[in-house]
């Protein structure tokens, strides 16, 4: 088994991946929206006035906050290790 496909233990999750999706996709626009019971988050790779989306990921309101926690936290480790973001470095978000 390669690396890529290796069973990664997460806590008590063991993941693994097939290696389309181990490989990932790249994106540099976001698009946000919400209803009562979920969040739809668009990941949109953007090349001048082009456009497609290269992945979707809905999921439920109370996931969507933690992922904002936790995106939040790993944003403090990475400034402390490598100096704070510049507004201008920061992708496109559409609400």
């Amino acid at each position: 088994m390669s690396e890529k496909n290796r069973p990664k233990k997460t806590g008590e999750l063991h993941l693994s991946a097939p290696a389309d999706k181990a490989a990932g996709v790249y994106c540099n626009v976001a698009s946000i929206a919400h209803s009562q019971s979920d969040f739809v988050l668009d990941f949109i790779f953007r090349l001048g006035k082009e456009g497609h989306l290269v992945s979707r990921v809905i999921t439920n309101p109370g996931h969507a906050k933690a992922l904002l926690v936790a995106l939040q936290e790993n944003i403090e480790k990475y400034e402390a290790k490598f100096g704070v973001l510049a507004p201008e470095s920061q992708p496109e978000i559409l609400h």
